[in-house]
């Protein structure tokens, strides 16, 4: 009855089946000298695993010495010019806006007439790009139609 118990748990065993309970009396079976003669070749296995419980390591395992990564170098620089420059960029665009002053028609009519001009100006600029962007939408569709005909 025991014997069938065995080889029944050896056979969960392989196939990875087991509970850490019955693993314990697998390892207390085959560690006792009355094992099946048929079941003998299992024993080195279970026998094996409590040895190398015992077994220490006592060699001193040596580190490599950190040495500076140039590609971390290299890319603490990087970072350092891409700030520079959108800073310089975030610089020069606030102060194209500060070329408008506040003022009234009753102070001084030309300098109204000069800051109204500026700012058609810029309002022209930026109105001609969304035109530009446009004219490349109707380029795409008139050539979407010309590959998908109706």
């Amino acid at each position: 009855m025991a014997l069938d118990r065995i080889e029944k748990l050896l056979e969960s065993y392989l196939e990875g089946e087991t509970s850490i309970a019955e693993e314990n009396e697998l390892k207390v079976y085959f560690s006792s000298l009355d094992v099946a003669q048929h079941l003998q070749q299992y024993q080195s296995l279970f026998s094996y695993f409590s040895k190398a419980k015992e077994e220490q390591f006592s060699r001193e395992i040596l580190l490599p010495t950190k040495k500076k990564n140039n590609l971390q170098m290299w890319s603490i620089a990087a970072s350092v010019v891409v700030l520079l420059g959108v800073g310089t960029f975030m610089y020069l665009e606030n102060n194209k806006s500060d070329d408008f002053v506040a003022c009234s028609p009753e102070d001084n009519p030309e300098l109204v007439l000069q800051q109204t001009q500026k700012a058609l100006a810029l309002v022209s600029e930026h109105l001609n790009t969304g035109i530009k962007s446009v004219g490349y939408i109707n380029e795409y569709e008139e050539s979407k139609n010309r590959i998908f005909k109706k």
